[in-house]
């Protein structure tokens, strides 16, 4: 029985209990991470069944104006060029409809990958602004006290503290005490039989050890200063976080009603180019440009309100919120704290908690 250690195994659990702590946050983490990788797969795949539609749509567009041009030119109106210039344009438009197909496809098997189901039937994506703190400083400084991955890094530091007390404490002496009890039987003699017991105390005292703990002991100092500046690193990569993602949502707020404002007069636009060339005023040309310009701004949109959507959930995993108990999920949660419980104090037994 160990009697006295100067101090090693009170210092190695703490240290334990630190690392527990430390892998609760790191597992608060991951969580936010799944979630934030999830909600950009869902706008994803909507951002890019809307881009595809776009461009399926733009095709039927090209190809009636395709053959308007076409009959246009057998009765003299336009020439060849203005046929050719059509063509071009719906080989175009194609093109980028193939390509937008791919993309969803990609998109599709990053949706599977991390959300782990086929998408079928999105419904429209939400921003979650009202989650979120009233202004930047704000959010600096709930992510500064409350983000786990600088949460978990103080843990880190904590325990290779911890470490270098459990190191020193192979310099100190230690002291326990080791009972014995025996009975021997003589097999010749029935009845004879001796029965010894004995208790013994062992103190030692390290005298020499070669410089071998205290070279440890500087090693677990020099360990404990790195885990510090990780804490400093971490800090810098949060505040970075946070600012990039806020503007990343303040841009995209913009770039809705740019977009918005781009749709509507891009689609004013198309319609009296048409109406124009109709009387001759406007050639083929400026018709096809004129619905390009129409289904750029559309695809603009598309992508802002995808992107407004994902700055909001990347804020929120920035400043450290994003769980599934502030999304209010229907989800199973998993409380660390009641595994560690189950195993608290436990002096033997191989099986988990959960029976394995």
């Amino acid at each position: 029985q160990n009697i006295f250690d100067s101090g090693k195994t009170r210092s190695a659990i703490s240290q334990s209990e630190s690392q527990v702590l430390g892998a609760r946050e790191t597992l608060r983490n991951t969580e936010q991470n799944v979630l934030l990788d999830a909600a950009t797969s869902y706008m994803n795949v909507l951002r890019d069944t809307a881009i595809l539609n776009l461009n399926r749509n733009n095709v039927e567009v090209l190809e009636e104006q395709l053959r308007q041009t076409r009959d246009r030119f057998q009765v003299g109106e336009v020439t060849r060029t203005d046929v050719a210039q059509a063509e071009a344009r719906l080989s175009s438009a194609q093109s980028q409809a193939i390509l937008a197909e791919s993309n969803l496809k990609t998109s599709v098997a990053r949706y599977r990958q991390n959300v782990g189901a086929e998408p079928r039937s999105l419904a429209p994506g939400r921003p979650v602004e009202n989650l979120l703190p009233r202004s930047l400083p704000a959010a600096l400084n709930q992510a500064l006290a409350n983000h786990p991955a600088i949460l978990a890094a103080l843990h880190g530091v904590d325990a290779a503290e911890l470490q270098v007390k459990v190191t020193e404490a192979d310099l100190g002496p230690t002291f326990g005490v080791t009972g014995t009890v025996q009975r021997r039987y003589d097999s010749q003699y029935f009845g004879d039989n001796r029965l010894s017991a004995s208790i013994v105390g062992s103190l030692t005292i390290p005298i020499y050890e070669g410089g071998q703990i205290y070279a440890r002991t500087r090693q677990a100092k020099e360990t404990a200063g790195q885990r510090r500046i990780e804490v400093d690193t971490q800090r810098d990569t949060v505040r970075a976080a946070v600012i990039s993602a806020w503007g990343g949502l303040e841009a995209a707020k913009a770039q809705i009603v740019a977009a918005q404002a781009q749709v509507e007069a891009a689609s004013t636009a198309l319609s009296g180019v048409r109406e124009e060339a109709k009387v001759g005023q406007r050639t083929t040309l400026d018709v096809l440009n004129a619905q390009q310009e129409l289904v750029s701004a559309r695809s603009s949109l598309v992508t802002a309100q995808r992107d407004r959507v994902v700055a909001s959930y990347s804020v929120l995993s920035a400043v450290g919120k994003l769980s599934a108990q502030t999304l209010k999920l229907k989800a199973a949660a998993y409380d660390a704290r009641q595994h560690y419980e189950q195993v608290k104090d436990k002096l033997w037994g191989t099986q988990t908690p959960d029976g394995r």
